[in-house]
């Protein structure tokens, strides 16, 4: 199997199997205990906080271990919403944002608040600007994802971030999809709140961190005992905490080199897909995206068929968000940037990994054309 779905989750590395290997088996105490293996669990705990903090530029205090990326979403924007609703009801965010937040937002629509959905430009980008000009009296919180997981395309999460400080509001960004990718920095960003999941840089599954800028006012997730300093209650995933931080301390370390090897991986992909199918086009910025993400409509064929034929064929890929999978409603990413169900072909994303070889990007120009065409001959 040819596996290019690296967006939705990425195989796990030996560095974060071999730390977690240890807490499945005999170090299994649980880190709220005073004895040794609860000491060890903890030592094992705040290990990975450092990890996480030095990868994106923060204070290990300003760590904090959730479930995953959909966990810290929900978190950052219904605990920023609900602390800070004495100073006004309205939140800032994109057309273009994952599930996690455009469902959060609708459900804190319901509960009173105020929602602004900013457009984008046609390769998906926000303009600082309008943040700006969105801003109210009442505004309390802006969030902006740092690269969307669908085409790719990078926003100016800096210029964002800056526009919502000059203005004491709150900025979070949905950084799941960048973080391994490109250099993440909370401090250059001026982020609030930042969301990130280990499963997409090598990491297990089950297992996030949302950073809290010290001082921001952001409400507990869950309550009861004093974990994660009393802010999200609950014994930690001691394995899957240690699997993160090893995985993001390897993903900071060789982020550089592995962008430039990914990056001219996916332009061999682009390239070679353009020359050997006619009726393809690039969705997403071709130059602000990710390292390792394509994004293609392609004339002549429908999405879930061509996934399947390339699933037969030995090649694993997807039409986009795998949240949305199985939604029959067309990708408001695609819509926001101005594609329609009647024009945009069959969407087809391909996103590689530092685990993707040469001889991958081959084997999938060999067979994804084959498998076009063989559609195209059959289509009406």
């Amino acid at each position: 199997m040819i596996y290019l779905d690296n967006a939705a989750t990425t195989p796990m590395c030996e560095e974060a199997r071999r730390e977690m290997a240890p807490f499945l088996e005999a170090r299994f105490g649980n880190p709220s205990a005073q004895h040794a293996l609860g000491r060890d669990a903890r030592a094992a705990v705040g290990k990975a906080r450092r990890q996480v903090a030095a990868a994106i530029c923060c204070e290990p205090g300003e760590v904090y271990f959730t479930s995953g990326g959909t966990e810290s979403d929900n978190w950052a924007l219904l605990g920023a919403a609900f602390a800070n609703r004495d100073k006004g009801r309205h939140l800032i965010s994109s057309a273009v944002e994952h599930p996690a937040v455009i469902k959060s937002l609708e459900w804190l629509k319901r509960q009173g608040f105020e929602v602004t959905l900013l457009p984008v430009d046609p390769m998906g980008r926000v303009n600082p600007e309008q943040v700006r000009a969105a801003i109210r009296t009442d505004t309390i919180l802006v969030s902006i994802m740092a690269a969307n997981n669908e085409i790719g395309t990078l926003q100016p999460v800096a210029e964002i971030g800056r526009a919502a400080r000059e203005r004491g509001i709150l900025f979070h960004t949905d950084a799941v999809q960048a973080v391994g990718a490109i250099p993440v920095d909370v401090m250059a960003w001026q982020a609030d709140l930042l969301s990130l999941s280990a499963h997409k840089f090598h990491g297990p599954k089950g297992v996030g961190a949302l950073f809290i800028r010290k001082g921001a006012r952001v409400d507990a997730m869950i309550h009861g005992g004093s974990q994660e300093s009393g802010r999200r209650a609950g014994t930690e995933n001691v394995a899957g905490i240690a699997g993160l931080g090893a995985a993001i301390r390897k993903a900071a370390e060789r982020q550089q080199e592995n962008a430039q090897r990914i990056t001219g991986l996916r332009e061999k992909l682009l390239s070679g897909v353009m020359e050997q199918i006619a009726g393809v086009t690039l969705n997403g910025d071709p130059a602000l995206r990710l390292p390792n993400n394509l994004h293609l409509s392609i004339f002549g064929v429908e999405d879930e068929p061509l996934l399947l034929r390339l699933d037969l064929a030995g090649l694993a890929a997807s039409s986009g968000s795998a949240c949305a999978s199985g939604s029959p409603e067309f990708s408001h990413v695609l819509r926001a940037i101005g594609k329609n169900p009647g024009s945009a072909g069959g969407s087809l994303r391909l996103t590689l990994s530092e685990m993707t070889t040469e001889e991958d990007v081959e084997e999938a120009l060999r067979i994804i054309p084959q498998v076009v065409r063989s559609m195209r001959e059959v289509s009406p």
